[in-house]
């Protein structure tokens, strides 16, 4: 089997030229989407013997990936950083399961074996809050939703959509792959955080990371998109009634503002949790007639 690696850049030429020769050990081409790096990426790229692709403007992680899947016909495509989080010597690790013919996906999970030690507090916190909401989205039990280094077959990637031009797209590739019943394996591998030329912040790419993967439970999770909501603000809503029912036969003064509250929650939130419920069940009788 042909092996590619695949590597969207931004600004890493501190780094991308290591990650390229330790990559070429395992690999028969390694393929950089330098996506419109300011620096000296694609030069350095280019002098250590990778294809690079070149995005005249930064289009985001997401685009990258999709020129970069494009552009080989290898038989399996692993994807990596190019910042230097990533160990290449653990490249054979993720192709086996492929090669084997037990796996489409293999997932790099930093937490196959629970907690990371080497995991700052702040990104581990807002790890687990993608991890959960990805995992509802996409029905799957993933350890470590937002890795990076993963390793694709070919037959897969005509599975993918590639709408996200961010970083929410490994989050979307996990939706598709569930979508597609695709086989999905999980294996250890480690990371490096905080390397120099690193061009993430976490707060924001887990911020928008977050936001889109909500956007999407609109049409693939409405039960947990509108009726969740629509009971805690039903919830919310009985219980300024019971307040005002009891201040009513205590005899105490009655304020029309909490009532006229209680009654516009106890409505809104039915409308949601309807809504939710007759969007699940027109998700389901959709599906059953595309089978």
């Amino acid at each position: 089997m042909r092996i590619a690696a695949l590597i969207p850049a931004y600004n890493e030429e501190l780094t991308i030229g290591t990650i390229i020769l330790l990559c070429r050990e395992y690999v028969d081409e390694v393929i950089v989407v330098d996506d419109g790096s300011t620096d000296r990426t694609a030069k350095v790229a280019e002098a250590a013997g990778a294809r690079v692709i070149r995005h005249e403007k930064n289009r985001g992680k997401g685009a990258a990936l999709k020129t970069g899947f494009k552009a080989t016909d290898a038989d399996v495509i692993v994807t990596l950083d190019g910042d230097g989080q990533h160990n290449p010597n653990e490249i054979p690790k993720l192709v086996r399961p492929i090669i084997d013919g037990m796996a489409d996906i293999v997932n790099g999970s930093r937490y196959l074996s629970g907690s990371d030690k080497n995991t700052p507090f702040y990104r581990r916190v807002g790890q687990k809050i993608l991890d959960k909401a990805t995992n509802i989205l996409t029905r799957l039990d993933i350890t470590d939703t937002q890795s990076g280094f993963r390793a694709f077959s070919k037959d897969t990637i005509p599975y993918f959509n590639f709408k996200e031009d961010g970083f929410a797209i490994e989050s979307e590739m996990l939706s598709d792959a569930a979508e597609s019943n695709l086989r999905i394996v999980e294996v250890e591998i480690g990371v490096t955080y905080d390397v120099e030329g690193s061009t993430k912040h976490p707060l924001s790419h887990g911020a928008s990371v977050l936001y889109r993967i909500i956007r999407d439970m609109e049409l693939k999770r409405p039960l947990y998109y509108f009726t969740l909501p629509g009971v805690i603000i039903v919830v919310t809503g009985a219980i300024l009634t019971l307040i005002f029912l009891r201040d009513y036969l205590l005899g105490k003064s009655i304020h029309m503002g909490p009532t006229i509250l209680a009654i516009m929650l106890t409505l809104f939130g039915t409308f949601f949790m309807f809504t939710g419920i007759i969007l699940d069940s027109m998700k389901k009788m959709i599906e059953h007639f595309q089978k």
